[in-house]
């Protein structure tokens, strides 16, 4: 019987399945952290993993798809803290940030997921979707934050996860400098600052051209 190949995130959650899912993604992640994404090849998994490489080609497919695929399962470690406050709130998942990618094997996995989205349009949709997701699931800080009125009503979320988030991307995949405690400090007070400044509020809507049509034009 040949097994079925899935998408990132599909196999079934017991069984078999699942036992060569986990031994896959922990090879994969053993080696990126050892030798980088540029180095990593399906020969090197199955050596690491001990699951066939005929059965990791019909489960995955390609390197990218088990990038992909470890990139989901590992970024949902991050979790979206509640400390009562939005300076707190801020600091904390920084914090949570910058000691997942402290790890080589995370920072690696990053630039894996990168060049993963580009070359499969496919994988670019479903990463896509999970950071749609971890968005709404990360601006309950920013609702929270209104509820108690530490933030305008108006308040976009979404923009102020983008630029508590931007920074350490930016760090990791452009300027390639470390991460520490006092960078994500220093992003979360920015980020909390310019929040409470209201740099972040929703734009009003356009003003309507409708109102000008029948003006007349100046002689």
């Amino acid at each position: 019987m040949t097994e079925e190949r899935g998408s990132p995130g599909t196999a079934r959650p017991g069984g078999r399945t699942a036992k060569t899912r986990a031994a896959v993604l922990a090879a994969t992640f053993e080696a990126l952290g050892e030798r980088g994404y540029a180095e990593l090849t399906m020969d090197r998994i199955a050596g690491r993993s001990g699951v066939h490489a005929a059965t990791i080609y019909r489960r995955w497919g390609t390197v990218e798809s088990i990038v992909a695929d470890l990139f989901l399962d590992r970024s949902t470690r991050i979790p979206v803290p509640d400390t009562g406050s939005l300076a707190g709130d801020l600091r904390a998942l920084a914090r949570g940030i910058a000691a997942f990618y402290a790890d080589r094997g995370h920072r690696a996995l990053i630039e894996g997921a990168v060049v993963a989205a580009a070359r499969r349009p496919d994988l670019a949709a479903v990463l896509g979707e999970f950071f749609e997701e971890r968005r709404r699931e990360t601006a309950r800080i920013v609702h929270r934050a209104v509820e108690r009125g530490e933030s305008a009503a108006d308040t976009d979320a979404d923009e102020v996860m983008g630029a508590l988030g931007a920074p350490f991307y930016y760090r990791l995949l452009i300027a390639r400098r470390p991460i520490d405690a006092a960078f994500a400090d220093s992003v979360a007070a920015a980020t909390h600052a310019a929040t409470l400044a209201g740099a972040y509020v929703l734009a009003a809507p356009a003003a309507s051209d409708a109102s000008t049509d029948d003006e007349p034009e100046p002689s």
